[in-house]
């Protein structure tokens, strides 16, 4: 009877698997695997659970990382992870009080406030992205000093 159970576990692990291409539960189907093994060696059912954790979470664990690195390496951020701790500037005072603030991110005006409600920035500042909400940056101040212009 063990053995047609973790048959259907491989089967249903697999078939997640294909299914999303996410690299999300083959690790388990590899522990109903080993677990398969140890019931065809002859352990105890408590034996054939221990090593199923056991496989599936070694497997996840060390390999998982592993894999994604070289099965998904093209992922591109989006503009909204690509922008966080990038420096911006400011083409607009921002006081988050008055309800102000525009930045400008390669090429594209976004909306833009303080991180911390007491701050407030003048137009031309580069700040750094702390973080976004929407469609709002919310910026801090960078270590980056803005260009003086040449008179």
């Amino acid at each position: 009877m063990m053995a047609i159970v973790w048959i259907g576990l491989i089967i249903l692990f697999a078939a997640v698997e294909i299914a999303t291409v996410g690299l999300t539960s083959i690790w388990f189907a590899g522990g109903a695997l080993a677990a398969l093994l140890c019931y065809a060696l002859g352990l105890s059912e408590i034996w054939q659970f221990a090593i199923f954790v056991i496989v599936s979470l070694v497997l996840l664990i060390f390999t998982r990382p592993w894999a994604l690195k070289y099965f998904k390496p093209y992922l591109v951020k989006t503009n909204y992870e690509q922008a966080l701790d990038e420096n911006v500037c400011l083409t607009e005072a921002v006081d988050n009080l008055r309800g102000t603030g525009t930045a400008v991110y390669k090429g594209q005006e976004w909306t833009a406030r303080a991180y911390h409600e007491n701050e407030t920035f003048e137009a031309g500042t580069i700040v750094k992205v702390k973080e976004i909400r929407g469609v709002t940056m919310y910026v801090v101040k960078s270590d980056i000093m803005p260009s003086k212009e040449v008179e």
